[in-house]
């Protein structure tokens, strides 16, 4: 991920398209150059913070930030709307922190024939040099839209037809006895706390992996894995 500083290199970058992760001012800068690229982030759904000037400082040291840096994205983000035709299969990501995990995650996706990857703006991390990596490649063929909000993203889903598929430790029904209705959302929750209650509310189906050992769950990359090829062995099927 790079960065930018300074309100015309921004404000270009912005108006050129370019994909950008999000803009941080500092507080206290102001003005109506600052205020246009606020208009423009708003326009396309770029986040932005307003953060104390030293920690403006340190996202750019030594450059001519003028109260106000950007980062942008390793890789250009698609719109929900945009979802290629004939998508069996969505991956939904309700907040992955950890850049090494959403990588993961994106290159099984792409093994598995998921047709796209949709993660929140916010409690997220985005598409990063560190994700591109960790994806080995597979961004260049698997999609991610990045939603404004998550849970409405979700909705709009099963208006297309999708039945979303939510993996929880606490469900009852095991993951292998899932029909798997097409097309399908599978959703996973965030490292730690899993899914959050108001998109837990919005699965169809709740699944679990079974522990055979004393720990209680896996890795969010390698749980991903598992109920991803599950879902490709039955289409095989």
């Amino acid at each position: 991920m790079s960065v930018l500083a300074g309100i015309h290199p921004i404000r270009e970058a912005l108006l050129a398209g370019r994909p950008i992760e999000r803009v941080l001012i500092a507080k206290g800068a102001a003005g109506p150059r600052i205020q246009e690229v606020v208009e423009l982030c708003r326009e396309r759904g770029v986040p932005v913070r307003f953060e104390p000037r030293e920690q403006v400082e340190r996202a750019a040291p030594g450059a001519t930030h003028q109260g106000i840096v950007a980062y942008a994205a390793a890789h250009r983000y698609l719109d929900l709307d945009d979802l290629p035709a004939g998508a069996g299969l969505v991956v939904v990501l309700d907040g992955i922190e950890d850049p090494h995990n959403l990588g993961a995650i994106i290159r099984t996706a792409n093994a598995a024939g998921a047709g796209a990857v949709v993660i929140p703006d916010r409690r997220s991390v985005g598409l990063t040099e560190i994700v591109a990596k960790a994806a080995a490649g597979a961004l260049e063929y698997t999609p991610v839209v990045r939603a404004g909000n998550l849970n409405q993203a979700i909705d709009r889903l099963k208006e297309r037809g999708y039945w979303v598929y939510g993996l929880d430790e606490r469900a009852e029904q095991d993951y292998d006895a899932a029909d798997f209705a097409e097309p399908t959302a599978l959703l996973l929750g965030a490292e730690g706390h899993g899914l959050h209650e108001h998109t837990r509310k919005r699965c169809d189906f709740l699944l679990r992996i079974p522990m055979a050992g004393q720990i209680a769950s896996l890795n969010v990359s390698v749980a991903a894995g598992v109920v991803l090829f599950e879902w490709r062995r039955r289409r095989k099927g």
